[in-house]
């Protein structure tokens, strides 16, 4: 089998000793990997002054995987977190944990064991904000075809390689039916490429009770960037914790896994850290690199010694890191493992489809600064009339204004009977500032054959 090189991390603090548990198991366990060193965190700080190097970004490129140990983001200092730099340097789009039941770690729960997916780069993690009022503040939450499409389609072909028989889109499409609503599309349409794996949807507020409720139902999720990142965090809380709880960042041309939990310096060097998270993580590598024996022969063998009550300290344990890594390697069963591997492949790699429709624009929706209640507005300029006026969301006019609280932003719908331009939206906008009414956002109105592609107000 050829060798096939990976770039190690090593990180802060404890990450040495956790990092070279991996390479001793690994070498245990013959898996055919080389590593190549590279540094991010304090070390590269005080050497480049910069927490990735370039030469770091280059490694991970040229090998397409890494692994990667915990790394510290100073304080003061000003410096980035390492973990954000390298997702955004390499554009690694899904986040991928696990959350599984591991034997003698006390919880609540028993038999969890569920892959969560989450899109990595957009949603409202995109960070446009603005500022619309002094009182009133916006987040621009985007999802995309694309976007959507690589992180959900990774999750099908992770269930298919990994035997896995079902897929949950965790969503909240029943309120953000636009964006959640294109979430959960695409969705539907990447499942019926895979009429093997069963394909089900829930509503994030749901997925959470079912979770701390009865989380055994569930085998993979994939969820927009904000629901996952929350969703995976309580995953790890149902199984013991970041201590054991394995990370993945996954692009289109490269991927990198590291252990989510903290560099711990104050144990640093003395023995007792714990290598799980890490080693699972590493175990997730392997799952992505087609090393699937390699990656169940380890993973058996790190369950063996914890049901025999093999434990570091921060796990009921006394076993120092060094024990624990030699009662995993004397558990290794390596029979076969060499046999068991599949393509490494990444179908979000290939190219996406984007979708084209003819839009017909008319209308807008003007948002203006007001203060001391309903603004008044004309109900008709130019090609359009004023069909609606809302506040937070809410229609506010016509008919009777509800008993609410009135910020100083309002939403005005201006809608024409038929097609307009751009340039009647812009002369629009010049006859609404001449009024003295102050504008501060506009959005287009569009339809397709008829059907609006835009959001009614609540109470339309």
């Amino acid at each position: 089998m050829d060798m096939r090189t990976v770039t190690l991390i090593q990180g802060d603090g404890i990450g040495p000793e956790i990092c070279q548990s991996v390479i001793d198991i690994f070498a245990a366990a013959k898996v055919p990997v080389q590593w190549e060193m590279a540094m991010a965190g304090l070390e590269a700080i005080e050497k480049f002054g910069n927490g990735v190097p370039p030469e770091t970004l280059e490694s991970i490129k040229r090998n397409k995987v890494a692994l990667k140990g915990p790394t510290t983001t100073p304080i003061a200092g000003g410096h980035k977190s390492v973990n954000v730099t390298i997702r955004k340097a390499l554009e690694l789009y899904a986040n991928v944990r696990l959350a599984k039941s591991m034997p003698a770690v006390e919880t609540r729960f028993e038999n969890v064991d569920v892959l969560i997916v989450r899109e990595n780069i957009e949603d409202t993690y995109a960070g446009i904000e603005h500022m619309q009022t002094p009182n009133v503040a916006q987040c621009i939450k985007l999802i995309t075809r694309q976007g959507s499409m690589a992180a959900i389609r990774y999750s099908f072909e992770e269930a298919r390689k990994l035997g896995r028989k079902k897929v949950t889109c965790v969503h909240k499409a029943n309120i953000h039916k636009i964006t959640d609503g294109l979430f959960l599309t695409v969705f539907r349409e990447v499942a019926a490429e895979y009429p093997e794996i069963e394909a089900t949807d829930i509503i994030v507020d749901n997925c959470c009770m079912q979770l701390v409720s009865r989380p055994e139902q569930f085998d993979v999720l994939v969820l927009p960037n904000l629901y996952g990142d929350i969703v995976s965090d309580l995953c790890a809380g149902i199984v013991g914790g970041l201590g054991v709880a394995p990370g993945g960042n996954i692009g289109r041309d490269c991927a990198v896994f590291e252990a989510v939990h903290g560099s711990a310096p104050d144990i640093a060097g003395k023995g007792l850290a714990n290598p799980t998270a890490l080693l699972l993580s590493s175990v997730q590598m392997l799952q992505y690199m087609g090393l699937i024996g390699h990656a169940s022969a380890i993973q058996n063998a790190l369950e063996s010694a914890l049901a025999e009550g093999v434990k570091t300290r921060d796990l009921g344990g006394t076993a120092s890191t060094a024990e624990y890594t030699q009662a995993i390697i004397s558990r290794l069963v390596l029979d076969g493992v060499d046999a068991q591997t599949v393509p490494m492949t990444n179908a979000a790699a290939a190219e996406l489809p984007v979708i084209s429709e003819n839009w017909t624009l008319v209308g807008a929706d003007v948002f203006i600064e007001h203060k001391g209640g309903l603004p008044q507005m004309p109900e008709t300029i130019g090609p359009f009339t004023l069909r609606l006026i809302s506040n937070r969301g809410t229609k506010v006019w016509p008919g009777p204004t509800p008993d609410i609280l009135l910020v100083d932003h309002f939403r005005n719908r201006y809608v024409a009977d038929s097609s307009v331009t751009r340039n009647d939206v812009l002369a629009l906008l010049q006859e609404l500032t001449a009024m003295g009414k102050h504008w501060c956002h506009v959005e287009l109105l569009n339809q397709v054959a008829g059907e609006a592609r835009y959001s009614k107000a609540q109470g339309e």
